[in-house]
């Protein structure tokens, strides 16, 4: 492949610090191109068990690996303020030049409550990203700056530590109306994997948004998180996906959920039918293989893939010498 890449989803909800970093450099080893690390204060459910710090992560992966890697996504919203991010990419950047970039989104209640106080729906949650947004642009030009926004004050500062270009931001969106806000404001786009149809939908609200702002929307990144489950044999795919990711087939908003309890006594109500058309569950590489390549074809140039059991090593030998290389773009 030239033009797409297939890179590593490391789901820091499972794995410890150490774990997630030598699987990196084995992914690496069998062709996987970089890593989006998850940005969880909590697991989705108890039996994931792990929830490090991402920034933290971040570094080690860099100093273990050579290829791109970022948050995927952070909240600039509540846990964090917006200078705290900014300040967080910059020197990740600074570190590891040409190889990171930002992601961001409006946040879930599992990971940002808490910090205790009033949790906004959705609509405010996204201004409050877009606003971050804003913040963090303007740190990211090194010059003095100040902000007094509708949800966040900056006192006249800078960013004292920056690298020689900003990393880019990319935006978490599935809606019409963030899919369009984020080709417009944004470098890229980051979605979660969905049925064809509805990632189609995104796509078109992306490129009518990079078109508004005068940008060529086929030559921005596209980044997709998807979520599988592949094991030696069908029936360990499956125990796998049901035990360890059930939330993947939940077919609800997860965004105002506070506690992995809660999502394990939801879990107890999942089936198998229930991840239809949201996650592939087999044993067969080939099968995998053809639902990535949909996603390709799509338009969507950039893939991080999550293996949802803990069976990682022999996912990943399997999918590079199986998936990877016969992917095309």
């Amino acid at each position: 492949m030239t033009e797409v890449q297939i890179g590593l989803a490391a789901a820091l909800e499972q794995f410890s610090p150490r774990e997630s970093i030598r699987l990196a450099a084995l992914a690496e080893q069998h062709g996987f191109s970089g890593q989006m690390a998850a940005d969880h204060f909590q697991p989705w459910v108890p039996q994931q068990g792990e929830a490090s710090f991402v920034w933290s992560v971040l570094a080690s992966l860099a100093e273990n690996t050579t290829g791109d890697l970022g948050p995927g996504v952070t909240c600039p919203s509540f846990r964090l303020h917006p200078s705290m991010v900014a300040q967080a990419a910059a020197t990740l950047e600074a570190t590891y030049p040409g190889r990171t970039w930002l992601g961001i989104g409006s946040g879930e209640a599992l990971n940002e409550h808490i910090i205790g106080g009033y949790w906004p729906e959705a609509p405010e949650r996204v201004r409050r990203m877009f606003e971050a947004l804003e913040v963090i642009r303007k740190l990211f030009t090194g010059k003095d700056v100040k902000h007094s926004g509708e949800f966040f004050k900056l006192h006249t500062t800078r960013l004292w530590t920056l690298p020689d270009e900003p990393p880019p931001i990319y935006i978490a969106s599935a809606g019409p109306y963030t899919s369009r806000k984020t080709g417009e404001l944004a470098d890229g786009l980051i979605t979660p994997g969905a049925s064809i149809e509805k990632l189609a939908g995104i796509l078109d609200n992306f490129g009518t948004g990079a078109r508004k702002a005068g940008k060529d929307p086929d030559s921005m990144p596209k980044l997709l998180q998807v979520h599988l489950s592949w094991a030696g044999d069908d029936e360990t795919a499956w125990a796998n996906a049901l035990d360890q990711w059930p939330n993947g087939g939940m077919k609800f908003p997860k965004a105002d959920i506070r506690s992995p309890f809660d999502f394990a006594q939801m879990a107890k109500l999942v089936r198998r039918e229930d991840f239809e058309g949201r996650m592939v569950v087999s044993s067969d590489p080939d099968v995998h293989r053809a639902a990535l390549q949909k996603y390709v074809d799509a338009g969507f140039n950039r893939i991080y893939i999550h293996n949802v059991g803990r069976n990682q090593d022999a996912f990943i030998e399997t999918f590079g010498r199986d998936v990877l290389p016969k992917l095309t773009a």
